[in-house]
C-alpha cells in the first residue's frame, strides 16, 4: 500500500460558503466523517475545530442552505462541529475525483484557510497516477510525500490550543523553523504581540506535542 499527502488550493467554487468574518476565526478544521446523501441533496460532515465558538455558533442563521450545525465543546477553543447543508455541484465534482477502486482518503481531511485543503490518500500505487488526472480544472494540487505508508492517522486539532497554532504558523511564516534559521525569536514574539519568555514557552509546547504525535504518545 501506498499513500501520498496531498495539498489543494480551491477555486472560488468549492470554497467554504462562510462569511469571511466567520472563516477568519478558525485556525484548522479536520474533516473526522463526511457523507454524501444524492437523494435528499445533502452533505453531512463531523469536523474537529480550532476557534472561536461564539462566531462559529451563528453560522447557520447566517448560510441560507444550513439544515443543522451542533458544535460539542472540547476546550476554550477547541470542538466538535456537526453540519448537515445543501450538497453542491462542486461538493461531488471534488470527492468524485477520490472515488476510485483501490484508493481512500485517510481522515481527516484539515482546512487551514478558504483555498487551502490537505489531504492523505491511500491505496494502490497504481491509482496514484490516476488520481492526478481526475483532479477537477481549477484545482492546484501539490504532492508533497508519497512514500510506503507506516503512518497512523493523529488529529493535532485536539492537542494545540488557537494561540498554539498561531505562534506555530508565526514561526513558520518568519523564518523560525527554517534551517538554517531565518526569523528570530524577537521577530515572532513582536508579531504575537507577547514577550519572547512568552513566545518561547508557547513554542517549546508546540514542539512537544507535536514530537508525542509524532512517536505515538
Amino acid at each position: 500500500m501506498q499513500s501520498a499527502d496531498l495539498t489543494l488550493r480551491l477555486p472560488p467554487a468549492m470554497q467554504s460558503p462562510a462569511p469571511e468574518a466567520t472563516l477568519e476565526s478558525v485556525r484548522r478544521e479536520e474533516v473526522l466523517s463526511w457523507e454524501i446523501d444524492r437523494e435528499a441533496r445533502r452533505i453531512r460532515f463531523l469536523s474537529l475545530i480550532v476557534g472561536d465558538p461564539d462566531v462559529l455558533g451563528d453560522l447557520a442563521d447566517d448560510l441560507e442552505h444550513m439544515y443543522r450545525y451542533d458544535l460539542t465543546p472540547v476546550d476554550a477553543d477547541t470542538f466538535y462541529g456537526y453540519v448537515e447543508m445543501d450538497l453542491r455541484s462542486s461538493d461531488v465534482t471534488l470527492l468524485e475525483a477520490f472515488d476510485l477502486p483501490g484508493l481512500v482518503i485517510v481522515p481527516p481531511m484539515v482546512y487551514t484557510g478558504r483555498e487551502s485543503v490537505h489531504i492523505t490518500v491511500l491505496g494502490d500505487p497504481e491509482a496514484m497516477p490516476t488520481l492526478l488526472e481526475r483532479i477537477p480544472d481549477g484545482v492546484g494540487v501539490e504532492v508533497r510525500r508519497v512514500s510506503e505508508h507506516q503512518r497512523r492517522a493523529e488529529t493535532l486539532a485536539g492537542r494545540l490550543t488557537a494561540r498554539q497554532f498561531e505562534a506555530l504558523e508565526t514561526a513558520q511564516e518568519l523564518g523560525y523553523f527554517d534551517v538554517p534559521r531565518t526569523g528570530s525569536l524577537a521577530e515572532v514574539a513582536a508579531e504575537l504581540d507577547c514577550s519572547e519568555s512568552a513566545a518561547s514557552t508557547l513554542l517549546r509546547t508546540v514542539e512537544s506535542e507535536l514530537v508525542d504525535a509524532a512517536l505515538g504518545e
